[in-house]
């Protein structure tokens, strides 16, 4: 009964989100006006902030089916809600102030729409979150269930199976497998779900029994099947979910793109590639770098002044390293090292006590002060202040051969820090493992995933016994 409601559900979550809106409102009005803990203003009536909040909560509704926020989410993590309840709320907040601006209404309490906004925000994440926990307990339970059917009995269609076993939360049952070459299943797979006929038996299925989801788990030998399939679905009713043959290939986070009207298939997810967070990146980054060299300009001098004095040649040292689309590029450090020949410093690993260090370059090493120079490279657009490390061309050549997905680091800025680096992955340490690290942060960035790495290289990383 209830997993026939969906409609229903939706109109139930319209109308609770309304009315939280216009009791958070309430609560805002007492905070701001009643209880006497803020500084008293009332320029306005109730009356006329309380149809500000109407059309508040009319905009955030609209904003909410727009931005699918009302639809279906059994699948989605929690996340993709709070994130969605931020954007409705501010969008819904600008709106607002719009049509006062439009109206020329200025007499409205800033402090007011401020707990207001904070308010919709908290509450509604909170109660969604109650929400959502609970469904997902009444599924465990074996209540609001959504049937599915597998196309497929071979080790694709098995192994969505057995995944779907594992998330009960989800509230998925699986009714069947429908499969043209095993009338059942091997031996070690008997408990599963039985398989009940051939693909040619898909319609006559959908109107015997409840389906709410078809998943093609085919080989892809069989494509030739799949118009067919969807069209049979699609007049029952029913949706339908691909599983490609080649999904082992693809990374953790592939995502369909478009291009020339065709949609393709993007076996990565880079956040990156999006203008917006390029964008915030590229203007933190600017801005850290300027300060930081700002404040440490005095250390700088000094650094300057000491390997003067401790060994002779030039003070910067410029080596060439592999960058952003394997563009090449010169990073700048602090010379720790004696001066040596080009073949010298591109083809040589460092190595524990290693000869061609002078003493005072041990310590900018050890402390990471020899990296400060790059703050310059950042504020050319070079590097970022948080990426993969670069690598030598030389060394680059040779990894990419050795170790799989080395390349793909070169997808974004290489940074002065990283999150293998913050992970105490420098030196003579793993190169697999730095690049796994690499690579959950390409696919996972986001702004305050730079600034915990920033702190966590400040509280952790200055220090290294493997920086040689």
């Amino acid at each position: 009964m209830i997993r026939r409601s969906s409609g229903f559900l939706t109109q139930l979550y319209v109308i609770t989100d309304f009315v939280a809106i216009q009791l958070i409102f309430l609560l805002a009005w007492w905070l701001k006006f009643e209880s006497g803990w803020l500084s008293f203003e009332n320029p306005l009536p109730m009356e006329d902030y309380f149809l500000w909040s109407l059309v508040y909560g009319v905009i955030a509704v609209v904003t909410g089916f727009t931005v699918g926020f009302y639809t279906p989410k059994r699948r989605k993590r929690f996340s993709f809600e709070l994130i969605r309840i931020l954007q409705i709320h501010l969008v819904s907040l600008l709106g607002l102030l719009s049509v006062l601006f439009i109206l020329k209404v200025v007499d409205i309490s800033r402090e007011m729409l401020a707990i207001y906004l904070i308010g919709n925000i908290t509450f509604i994440s909170f109660y969604r979150l109650l929400v959502k926990e609970g469904l997902k307990n009444i599924r465990e339970r074996g209540y609001n269930r959504q049937f599915v059917l597998i196309l497929g009995a071979g080790s694709l269609g098995r192994r969505f199976y057995e995944n779907l076993q594992h998330y009960p939360e989800l509230g998925y049952e699986v009714l069947g497998f429908l499969d043209d070459f095993h009338q059942e299943h091997p031996k070690e797979f008997e408990a599963y779900k039985p398989i009940i006929g051939g693909i040619d038996d898909l319609e006559a299925v959908l109107a015997k029994e409840l389906v709410d989801e078809v998943i093609i788990a085919l080989p892809l030998n069989a494509h030739e099947k799949f118009g067919a399939i969807i069209a049979t679905c699609e007049k029952a009713g029913v949706k339908t979910l691909i599983i490609p043959d080649y999904f082992d290939y693809l990374p953790a986070r592939p995502y369909f793109d478009n291009f020339a009207g065709i949609p393709l298939i993007n076996v990565r997810d880079i956040p990156l590639d999006e203008l917006r967070n390029r964008f915030m990146k590229r203007s933190f980054d600017i801005a850290f770098s300027a300060v930081c060299i700002l404040i440490t300009l005095p250390l700088l001098l000094a650094i300057a002044v000491g390997i003067k004095i401790t060994s002779p040649g030039p003070v910067i040292f410029k080596q060439e390293r592999v960058g952003l689309n394997r563009r090449t590029f010169h990073m700048y450090k602090f010379r720790s090292m004696r001066v040596q020949s080009e073949s010298e410093s591109d083809q040589l690993w460092t190595v524990e006590n290693d000869p061609r260090r002078t003493k005072f370059g041990a310590f900018l090493r050890k402390t990471s002060l020899d990296e400060l120079p790059q703050f310059f490279n950042v504020l050319m657009g070079q590097m970022s202040v948080v990426g993969p490390r670069p690598e030598r061309p030389y060394f680059v050549e040779q990894f990419k051969e050795e170790i799989p997905k080395y390349m793909v680091k070169h997808h974004i800025r290489p940074g002065i820090t990283g999150w293998a680096q913050s992970n105490g992955y420098r030196g003579d340490t793993s190169i697999k493992e730095r690049i796994r690290h690499d690579i959950f942060y390409i696919e996972n960035w986001t702004f305050f995933f730079d600034i915990k790495i920033i702190l966590k290289t400040v509280v952790n990383g200055l220090l290294n016994r493997n920086a040689y």
